[in-house]
């Protein structure tokens, strides 16, 4: 994987939310958010990440660039996650941005 390009992105589930209504027959809950790891080169999707329900894409993607980082890959992201703490924890770890 050395060398090799990681994209990382967020979507939220279109249609997963469920809003507590008079009719409604199962209980309220936010929309489901998944964070996707994509190996550009191979064309390979890593197992799909879920973001707990009180959290965002934001603060989930620490823990799948820590656990890749070691591995001296390229990672790219949308504008979302170009935060400043999140550049500075990359910069740290001597990591490619």
């Amino acid at each position: 994987m050395r060398g090799e390009t990681i994209a990382l992105d967020g979507k939220v589930l279109r249609g997963s939310y469920n809003v507590d209504t008079v009719c409604s027959t199962t209980e309220s809950h936010p929309a489901i958010q998944l964070v996707t790891v994509y190996i550009v080169e191979r064309g390979l999707i890593l197992p799909i990440q879920p973001v707990d329900k009180k959290s965002n894409e934001i603060t989930a993607l620490p823990p799948v660039l820590k656990e890749l980082a070691h591995r001296g890959v390229v990672f790219a992201f949308d504008a979302l996650n170009t935060q400043k703490k999140l550049a500075s924890r990359l910069s740290h770890q001597a990591m490619i941005i």
